[in-house]
């Protein structure tokens, strides 16, 4: 039984120390109590907790094939939420790309997906450049805007 025992203390040990690693404590300037640097809840002004929302390209795409940005929610909500975006950047919406619409949805998991189809160079074979699509996060009811909240997304020719 003292076996045990010990197995049980060293595994909760070792997600305690886990835990207090992740968390990073900060002062406050105001003297209050410590609050949390990570802290990915955002206080509205009526002091609604609500969830932060990131965004991330997953990686430049090659002309004809499709990509992708990533959005992340913290900390995950029942059923899921809708957020806004608005696209910008040196491609053209038709000409280079087919525009996703908004709102994106992020699902139970915490994580949500804004696909980009990209399309054939209508430019012709001369014209070897790249032209990107920048992903913006736009404020909304229920959430508050994470950093990053903005990314960028090179079609490759």
């Amino acid at each position: 039984m003292k076996n045990r025992n010990n197995v049980l203390t060293t595994l909760l040990f070792v997600v305690a120390l886990a835990l207090t690693l992740n968390i990073q404590a900060a002062p406050r300037p105001d003297g209050g109590p410590a609050s949390l640097a990570n802290d990915r809840v955002s206080a509205s002004p009526d002091g609604e907790n609500r969830p932060v929302i990131t965004i991330h390209s997953t990686d430049n795409v090659t002309r004809g094939k499709i990509g992708s940005f990533v959005l992340n929610m913290k900390p995950l909500i029942f059923g899921g939420m809708y957020v806004n975006f608005s696209l910008s950047g040196s491609a053209v919406a038709g000409v280079d790309y087919i525009q996703p619409l908004s709102p994106a949805y992020i699902v139970q998991s915490g994580y949500g997906t804004i696909l980009v189809q990209t399309l054939p160079d209508p430019r012709g074979s001369a014209n070897r450049q790249s032209y990107s699509v920048v992903v913006t996060l736009e404020p909304g009811a229920g959430y508050a805007l994470g950093i990053p909240n903005s990314a960028t997304m090179w079609i490759k020719p």
